[in-house]
């Protein structure tokens, strides 16, 4: 497959859901659901340009290193190590997690259940709702130091997620916007298909193509973990890393049931391939 992929026989869409697949990754399960790139860095502009390299996310880097501001912040972290941190460790919240899933499809069933439900039966506050893809993007990429979050699967074939056509009351933000459907970037012209064809294009395009394998070093490959995921700004608590960790070994329950709801509240990091 990566032979095909290469020659770009295949799309760079079917070679990251075969990846994922390969690394245990599943629609039938939230805390492990496929995670994909943010690959543009233009949610601004009124007409998107797929031939200019500053259009795009560095995929060198993971969303923690976007800004060099953050990236050091984040180094300053793994450095000083925490007081309240149980283990060394760049980031402490997740790129793919049950909750992150659930806020991007909120507008859909069965996800506007399976939200409520993990934030205790309502929905969350509306100003940290997924309102709009170009706040989302400076919250992962540069604002919130507990958002290091990717995309999913969806964002690349799937407008019906963008608009809230089932009339939930998401609330009402603070500064009096009532939440309905996703705020779209300017070149989208406020039409979820026309956003979906772009972005699919995007991933599709020549300098992601060029550039993806390096974002797959970070998420399944060799700067996962180790020595070179500590080079890469690229480490998470040791409790994301579920297959390294041998449950079985772990006699005391209380610590082996705190590390389970961990994982199930946070996410796991994929399997390397």
């Amino acid at each position: 497959c990566f032979l095909f992929w290469q020659k770009r026989e295949i799309s760079n869409f079917d070679y990251l859901m075969y990846l994922n697949t390969l690394a245990g990754r599943s629609y039938n399960d939230y805390m492990q659901y496929p995670v994909f790139p943010w690959v543009l860095a233009d949610y601004h502009s009124k007409t998107l340009n797929l031939t200019n390299p500053h259009t795009f996310r560095d995929l060198a880097k993971p969303m923690g290193a976007q800004t060099v501001e953050r990236k050091h912040k984040f180094i300053q972290r793994y450095n000083e190590v925490e007081k309240n941190l149980s283990a060394q460790c760049h980031y402490c919240t997740h790129y793919s997690s049950a909750i992150i899933v659930a806020s991007y499809l909120v507008r859909m069933e069965p996800f506007t259940q399976t939200f409520c439900s993990l934030q205790g039966g309502n929905f969350d506050v509306a100003d940290r709702m997924f309102h709009s893809v170009k706040s989302t993007w400076e919250s992962a990429s540069r604002d919130n130091m507990s958002d290091v979050r990717e995309l999913i699967p969806e964002f690349f074939y799937l407008p019906e997620f963008l608009t809230n056509a089932n009339h939930f009351e998401l609330g009402c933000m603070q500064d009096g916007t009532v939440l309905g459907d996703v705020q779209l970037p300017p070149w989208a012209d406020k039409d979820p298909h026309k956003f979906i064809l772009l972005h699919r294009q995007a991933l599709e395009s020549d300098y992601v193509s060029a550039h993806l394998h390096r974002w797959i070093d970070l998420i399944f490959g060799h700067k996962q973990h180790g020595s070179a995921a500590v080079e890469a700004v690229n480490t998470y608590h040791p409790y994301f890393y579920g297959d390294k960790m041998d449950l079985n070994n772990i006699k005391d329950p209380l610590i082996k049931s705190t590390i389970l709801g961990f994982i199930s509240n946070f996410g796991q990091i994929p399997k390397q391939v």
